[in-house]
């Protein structure tokens, strides 16, 4: 089978690419699609509640992102330094992208704002990223708050005025590098308001790495390796969802990553129950869902492995419709967008 890269293209004009987020979160355009006959209608996100029913659950993913970009210095010689945190693979021990790289060799220091942090490199790897051992007075998130900046994706470059708008609202487990940005449309009201309809709710957790940002570079898709991430599914969560499946109800994933890990683990263990893992799962046209009967999201990168998820749950014609009426329609696109809800 071959899966061409180019199939998933679509042209998008710079102007529709968001740079802000939209006030309040829920007052986003969303777009409404049957992924059986692929009918299209356009509403805001704060109508969701319209379109869910007592007996579905939501599904979220409740990573919260750090401020994983950090600007320092080399302490021998206060030359510039830049670093990306990728993964905690120890306490206050991470592996970590950095520029300029041939300042940071094994044994090298750097400080960051003014000493708040420093750091020293225990090991460069294979691939060029680097394992760096950090030191701070108390605790180091509280210091990484301090000192970090929010790694907003490149196509973003307007400043972001409130972090917590890079958040969503029921963000709480720390050790994202990037938002699930399909959650950033809820608000606290909205939550409570499909709850009191019979929506239940249930949290997941995916940490997105930066890998979800790597350009597909295969022009056959099937050759393209996915990054790994780590999620966790919880026992509350498996029960909410096979009790939901049992009573005839629709889980709903809000976001590729809820997607994945759902998917991961039903495909990994071919049930659903409590998992702590890794998954780098690719899920593209011909795969056949086995969790998640609806899905929330928001309009993805042309040729990404994303908008190729989108395309194995509503279909490869659909997914192209849809995303050529968003362009005519002028739509918001990607992290800071509008939503789709694909039911």
């Amino acid at each position: 089978m071959e899966l061409l890269k180019s199939d998933f293209y679509y042209d998008l004009p710079e102007e529709l690419i968001a740079q802000t987020p939209v006030e309040p979160r829920n007052a986003s355009r969303m777009m409404c699609i049957d992924r059986t006959t692929g009918a299209v209608s356009h509403n805001h996100f704060y109508n969701l509640c319209e379109y869910l029913q007592e007996g579905d659950l939501l599904v979220m993913n409740d990573s919260r992102v750090i401020p994983a970009r950090l600007y320092g210095e080399k302490i021998d010689n206060r030359t510039f330094i830049e670093f990306l945190l990728l993964e905690q693979k120890g306490d206050k021990l991470w592996e970590i992208i950095c520029r300029p790289g041939k300042k940071a060799k094994v044994g090298t220091r750097f400080s960051f704002g003014g000493g708040r942090l420093t750091a020293e490199v225990v090991e460069v790897r294979d691939d060029g990223n680097r394992i760096v051992q950090f030191e701070c007075e108390g605790n180091f998130f509280t210091a990484l708050e301090d000192v970090g900046q929010m790694p907003l994706p490149p196509y973003i470059t307007a400043k972001l005025e409130n972090k917590e708008r890079y958040q969503t609202v029921y963000s709480r487990e720390l050790g994202s590098a990037a938002a699930p940005t399909a959650g950033l449309h809820f608000t606290p009201e909205m939550l409570d308001e499909l709850r009191a309809k019979g929506v239940k709710t249930a949290f997941v957790t995916l940490h997105v790495g930066l890998g979800t940002f790597r350009p597909v570079k295969e022009d056959n898709v099937l050759n393209h390796k996915m990054h790994s991430e780590h999620y966790y599914l919880p026992k509350e969560t498996a029960d909410l969802i096979n009790e939901t499946k049992a009573n005839g109800g629709r889980v709903i994933a809000v976001g590729t990553t809820t997607c994945r890990t759902l998917e991961s683990v039903a495909t990994f263990y071919d049930k659903i129950e409590e998992h702590d893992g890794y998954t780098d799962i690719f899920i593209y046209p011909s795969y056949k869902f086995k969790c998640i009967d609806g899905l929330i999201t928001n309009f993805h990168l042309p040729e990404s492995t994303l908008i190729m998820l989108v395309s194995a749950f509503m279909g490869y014609e659909n997914t192209m419709n849809a995303y050529k009426t968003a362009v005519e329609e002028k739509y918001r696109f990607f992290s800071f967008g509008d939503s789709m809800c694909i039911l």
